[in-house]
């Protein structure tokens, strides 16, 4: 059975959506002119959180926060930290089977000292099999007991401070053909260890939003599709999901509209929706651009088209709008191509053209 269709929003919130994508269109145009060449906005810009009802969410690295510079731009704009990549099993669970807490917890208690909220991130990814887990003697103990203990550990230890977690993270294959295959699947069922990590999780912590998590779901119907039937079964069985996340890593080359008909699709669930990893690639773009400029116009474009479905989805289902990184020199795509630029601030800190859309459609 397929996924149910895709729900269109109701003619007034609809309209609402047009007019603020034009308008937020429109500043991103005129900010990439041909004239602009992606220079950096001048002046003053207001603080992104500030304009926003619900949380504007960033990526940190527990190391950045020591920049002056870099944790006075993070508080100015963002009112929510995730954790990019050291509350995930490659950093937290040591081979002894151990668990490392010191930079999650420079993070946490950055959030805590600066009035921010914390998303966990993640615990149950199929890319992960530490040696802990891998080698476990069973005689000693079973691998459900050690797999519950670490959720418990985690969400326990951030009770009350974590606003949710990507409990679940990309479970559906690239070319959406079905789930992944790996470690947590066959030891504890296809379905049956994602079932069980969210009761675990919300036993760990009763309030917190538990999410669901996967990318390329704007580029690939078939992908969206597979999600869509994932949710139904997992709700079928009972799991206490309460949250979906939609990544939106992005190509500047994305159709327009791609973005409009995901969240919308995922929103149809009524659960809290996250646009939790945004960026929007330059160089990944394909060959259709005549110039740089077109493609950071392209850039601006969608950021604003995301934001706008987003904030015109129902106020309980929005969760948090997190941008995957402050700064570009900082982002995950830097590393693959040094002159990519795929965030709102280039690495002076300063705000770019597609910051002026974003705030654009927060206006409207």
């Amino acid at each position: 059975m397929g996924a149910p269709p895709t729900p269109t929003l109701p003619p007034s919130r609809g309209k609402g959506v047009s007019r603020r994508l034009a308008i937020a269109s429109g500043f991103a145009l005129a900010a990439c002119g041909p004239r602009a060449n992606g220079q950096p906005v001048s002046g003053p810009v207001p603080p992104l959180k500030s304009l926003a009802p619900f949380p504007i969410g960033t990526c940190v690295q527990a190391r950045f926060l020591d920049d002056p510079a870099y944790a006075a731009l993070l508080t100015e704009h963002f009112s929510q930290l995730t954790a990019e990549w050291e509350m995930k099993m490659e950093y937290t669970v040591q081979d002894d089977g151990s668990f490392r807490f010191d930079r999650p917890d420079a993070i946490a208690g950055f959030a805590r000292r600066h009035g921010l909220k914390l998303f966990g991130h993640t615990l149950i990814w199929y890319a992960q099999a530490p040696a802990a887990f891998v080698n476990l003697d069973e005689s000693r103990t079973s691998f459900a007991r050690a797999y519950d203990n670490y959720i418990t550990a985690f969400v326990g230890r951030y009770r009350g401070h974590a606003s949710g977690w990507d409990v679940i993270n990309e479970p559906i294959k690239d070319d959406g053909s079905g789930l992944r295959e790996h470690l947590w699947s066959r030891r504890l069922g296809e379905i049956d260890h994602m079932v069980r990590a969210f009761h675990v999780a919300r036993a760990a912590d009763p309030d917190a939003v538990l999410l669901i998590n996967d990318y390329n779901l704007e580029s690939n119907p078939a992908k969206l599709d597979q999600y869509q039937r994932l949710i139904d079964r997992l709700l079928n069985a009972g799991a206490p999901i309460t949250g979906i996340g939609c990544q939106t890593h992005c190509n500047a080359d994305l159709p327009a509209g791609a973005l409009t008909r995901t969240i919308n699709a995922l929103a149809r669930f009524g659960l809290k929706v996250h646009v939790s990893e945004m960026d929007v690639s330059i160089v990944r773009a394909g060959g259709w651009f005549v110039s740089r400029e077109e493609k950071e116009a392209a850039q601006a474009r969608l950021y604003a088209e995301a934001m706008s479905a987003f904030a015109a989805l129902p106020e309980q289902q929005q969760f948090a709008f997190t941008i995957w990184g402050v700064r570009d020199p900082e982002s995950w795509l830097v590393k693959e191509d040094r002159s990519d630029t795929p965030l709102l601030f280039d690495a002076g800190g300063r705000a770019k053209p597609a910051f002026l859309a974003v705030e654009a459609a927060l206006r409207d």
